[in-house]
């Protein structure tokens, strides 16, 4: 009957418990930052097909009215005009080239940004899930301490009344207790304060943190950071910019073709007499050819600041490529070190089990005095936390492992 009570009250929480991955999978798509950044990488895509089209001709098409108070032999009181025209640009010196070569890399960097900021959130909400459940843990032992110390307050309160102990020994218990909540309390508002941020970065409300763990794996090898290869891309675009400012310098040859269909009124009517009408249709082709010759240096100049910002990114890349390595091997120490820190805190977890079940029973007998009893107590209490800290922190190390070493944090988890 108590199981199925009990089974009663977890269950609205068992239902409502959200996993790691399922917390990773939705803030992928509704974290308002990622939204942000897919924008951005849209936009850049759609910046890349309008530079696309500039390979095709330009079509227009218009039309005009001209009106002259007086008449003249050479000008019509009222001229309407219709045109059509095609216009091509036939060479430029590769600046359109330079330019969609400079958006391909522009969109690239964007969507290395996005993938960067996404891994580096799954990280940082996986930071948050297990500090969660160790705070928890903590609070669960604090319960537990609770229940022990509100008996034992009981217990001390009764000999009192039958005059067995002393004022001091109740308020002593009572002080104990109090200390206990006070550290509750405390516990509970860091599981409010950093749930909250972790709901403000999944995108969800979030109720109860089901259980999660990682696969447990190694690799000598690592893939280049998504953060490394937008810096790239945002170099390549750079060094791409740089070309199409040096294109000024080459040549620029333009075809265009016009066709132009006039209709004129209020004519000159000596001209009408002489059958002398102007044309109502005509059709021209135009081939320019532009070469610059000199701009006191402007082009080469903004050339070249674009290069030294394009090294500039060069040694941004060698420092995360190094730090990237450093951290990789850190983290896997850091997975080596969480091993040894649960294999000690488990040993400290069933020494301070087994004290306190033997210190108890002497204090009940009156063979130990409170001190004793509560430094037996104080070291379950902790052993307990510590030993599921311990657990929850080799969790976040193979995270930092796997992050480190270039891979998605979401398809390591079990």
């Amino acid at each position: 009957m108590k199981s199925l009570v009990l089974l009663a009250y977890m269950l609205p929480a068992l239902l409502s418990a959200q996993s790691l991955k399922e917390l990773l999978i939705y803030a992928q798509k509704k974290n308002n930052i990622v939204q942000a950044k897919e924008y951005q990488k849209e936009a850049v895509h759609k910046e890349l097909d309008a530079q696309t089209s500039s390979y095709f001709p330009n079509v227009d098409i218009g039309a005009a009215y001209k009106r002259n108070d007086e008449t003249s032999p050479f000008n019509a009181g009222d001229t309407y005009n219709a045109y059509a025209s095609l216009s091509l640009n036939i060479y430029d010196g590769g600046r359109r080239e330079a330019l969609i070569h400079e958006k391909k890399s522009s969109f690239y960097a964007k969507k290395f940004d996005k993938t960067a900021y996404t891994k580096a959130l799954s990280l940082d909400i996986t930071r948050d899930f297990f500090t969660i459940k160790s705070l928890q843990a903590s609070l669960n032992a604090r319960e537990e301490a609770k229940k022990t110390l509100q008996a034992q307050l009981t217990r001390t309160k009764s000999f009192y009344k039958a005059k067995m102990a002393t004022l001091d020994d109740v308020e002593r218990v009572q002080a104990d207790y109090d200390t206990n909540l006070y550290t509750m309390q405390t516990i509970t508002f860091q599981i409010l304060s950093l749930k909250s941020l972790l709901e403000l970065k999944v995108g969800k409300k979030i109720t109860y943190l089901d259980a999660s763990s990682f696969k447990k794996s190694f690799t000598t090898e690592y893939e280049t950071l998504d953060a490394t290869k937008s810096t790239q891309a945002q170099k390549d675009a750079l060094n791409f910019s740089a070309d199409a400012l040096q294109s000024a310098y080459y040549p620029n040859i333009a075809l265009k073709d016009t066709y132009d269909y006039y209709k004129f009124d209020r004519l000159d009517p000596k001209l009408t007499q002489l059958n002398a009408l102007p044309l109502d249709k005509q059709n021209t082709l135009l081939v320019t050819l532009n070469i610059k010759l000199f701009d006191y240096g402007r082009l080469h100049k903004n050339k070249e600041a674009l290069k030294l910002n394009a090294q500039a990114l060069q040694s941004q890349i060698l420092y995360k490529t190094k730090e990237q390595k450093i951290q990789f091997a850190l983290a896997k120490a850091r997975i080596e070190t969480a091993k040894l820190k649960i294999k000690s805190a488990k040993s400290a977890l069933n020494a301070a089990k087994s004290a306190f079940v033997t210190i108890e029973k002497k204090y009940n007998a009156g063979i130990v005095d409170y001190i004793v009893y509560l430094d037996a107590l104080t070291k379950k209490t902790t052993s307990i936390a510590l030993y599921e800290s311990s657990l929850n922190d080799l969790e976040i190390a193979y995270a930092t492992y796997y992050y480190y070493g270039g891979k998605n944090i979401q398809e390591e988890l079990k």
